[in-house]
């Protein structure tokens, strides 16, 4: 993330390499930070535009089942979250080869143009195809938009700021993980679903404002501006495209268990997994020292997390009798300790232990995700879960924000965008198929509709059997228990 015209206040050679930065921002002796005057709209900017995106994205969830069963698309209700999950991921990869070729501005004021649309598209959308259409726009748009944001990020902060900035990133989706179901809720009852959707557009302006002007001025143009313009990879292109569809087909075998689903399931791995092993760093899956250890333990701790979150509510309501509220609640507090972690790793005096610290995320995530299941022993109280997920967020605030600041640490200045965009898959792909293998044992023990399941959908699954839960957990405690390996192999 080094710009083709530089920060008047930083040193560039620092920037781009990573070593130690030049004089900070105000003359000799003041201290940059975050917030100081060269960065002050820059991190409000792109900080607000993560928080809104993450409103979004906890506050959907509210409103799909009202708007699904409005557009009389209950059937198709697994397949609005899938599409924004698959086009992300191409769009990841574009994101990748469009920053490094010329800079993080044009894919990232595109991909918050296609969110936007997508949001348009889906709170004005009069049938369940048109609305899971304007969730494939937003998918795109979400994808370029992460991948930028990593890129500015490598660019406009000097190495000793990006703990810094990804913690406030992380930070920015507390708020909205505690009070985006209720507010959307509230919207949806009192203006209907689709102000969930038409609101969002509106409020992104002024960050852009903030922020834009601060990106094209410091992270704008190619990496190297002496060097002859990258072309685009057709062939990275054509992966990205095999990822996408790959996933796409196998979530879809996932959710309709039936002898007929084995040939998508077979499709969709034919084009997945050589897709896979081409576009992400060599090493990736025999977990080689460095950079491939650190996107392949982005995959294992994002797709063992937020596959067994998935299932957290629907247990206590189905095995335990708590109300929707309350089993909602029970993850809250997570935001907090999540973001908690996020800020204890981008401490200066921890950056020596960082590695350190993310063996330790490890740890408690798997104790977390092998926790949880205890509660459907009647004698555990249900208090437990909430207790163990808090320990498990914190933990994962410990592991993502140190991720990516070791990967951009990692990366040479050129290599930033395809490099973010390896990660940002990572983290996208195992979310699909951990979650899609989870369902699957899931429905086979007797757990009810998978794509249900998936998004806590109790009434669905009623009568889930505990052994369905217990199939869940524990395997992807095993994954976090791998996980944990891997991140002691992130040193080079």
């Amino acid at each position: 993330m080094t710009a083709s015209e530089p920060h008047p206040t930083a040193d560039p050679p620092a920037l781009a390499s990573g070593s130690a930065p030049g004089p900070a921002p105000g003359g000799p002796g003041t201290k940059a930070g975050v917030l100081d005057r060269a960065h002050r709209a820059l991190s409000v900017g792109t900080v607000s535009v993560v928080l809104l995106i993450a409103f979004e994205a906890t506050a959907v969830g509210t409103a799909m089942p009202v708007a699904a069963r409005e557009l009389h698309g209950v059937a198709l209700y697994a397949f609005a979250f899938s599409a924004y999950f698959t086009t992300s991921l191409f769009a990841m990869v574009l994101a990748g080869q469009w920053s490094d070729r010329s800079g993080p501005l044009a894919p990232l004021t595109t991909g918050i143009s296609a969110f936007a649309a997508g949001l348009l598209l889906a709170g004005t959308a009069g049938s369940m195809l048109v609305f899971i259409l304007g969730r494939a726009v937003q998918g795109l748009g979400g994808g370029l938009v992460i991948v930028a944001l990593y890129v500015v990020v490598s660019r406009a902060y000097a190495e000793e700021l990006r703990p810094a900035i990804m913690a406030a990133f992380a930070a920015s989706w507390v708020v909205p993980s505690v009070v985006g179901p209720l507010v959307a809720g509230t919207v949806t009852e009192q203006l209907g679903w689709r102000w969930v959707f038409l609101g969002i557009p509106v409020l992104v302006v002024l960050p852009l404002a903030l922020a834009l002007p601060a990106i094209r001025r410091t992270a704008s143009g190619p990496a190297d501006p002496d060097a002859p313009p990258v072309p685009f990879d057709r062939r990275r292109i054509r992966l990205a495209l095999g990822i996408s569809l790959g996933a796409g087909l196998l979530q879809y075998a996932g959710q309709h268990l039936r002898l007929l689903s084995l040939l998508p399931a077979l499709a969709g791995a034919a084009l997945l997994v050589p897709s896979v092993l081409r576009l992400l760093p060599r090493g990736t899956y025999r977990a080689a020292r460095g950079l491939p250890s650190v996107v392949l333990l982005r995959g294992l701790a994002a797709g063992s997390f937020i596959a067994a979150e998935s299932f957290v509510p629907l247990m206590l309501v189905t095995q335990r009798g708590l109300s929707p509220t309350l089993a909602g609640l029970s993850l809250a507090v997570g935001g907090a300790t999540w973001a908690l972690g996020s800020f204890l790793q981008s401490r200066p005096r921890v950056a020596p232990y960082r590695e350190r610290l993310v063996v330790l995320g490890m740890v408690l995530v798997a104790a977390a995700i092998l926790t949880a299941p205890s509660v459907l022993i009647p004698a555990v109280p249900a208090w437990i879960v909430a207790v163990a997920w808090a320990v498990g967020c914190f933990g994962m605030g410990l592991v993502i924000a140190a991720t990516s600041v070791l990967l951009l640490k990692l990366s040479a200045p050129e290599e930033a965008g395809a490099n973010s965009a390896a990660l940002q898959i990572s983290d996208a792909l195992s979310n699909v198929l951990l979650l899609a293998g989870g369902g699957a044992a899931f429905a086979a023990l007797g757990g009810g509709a998978v794509g249900a399941a998936a998004h806590g959908a109790a009434h669905a699954a009623g009568g889930s059997h505990p052994a369905a839960f217990a199939a869940v957990f524990l395997p992807m405690a095993a994954v976090a228990l791998a996980g944990s390996w891997v991140a002691t192999r992130l040193r080079t």
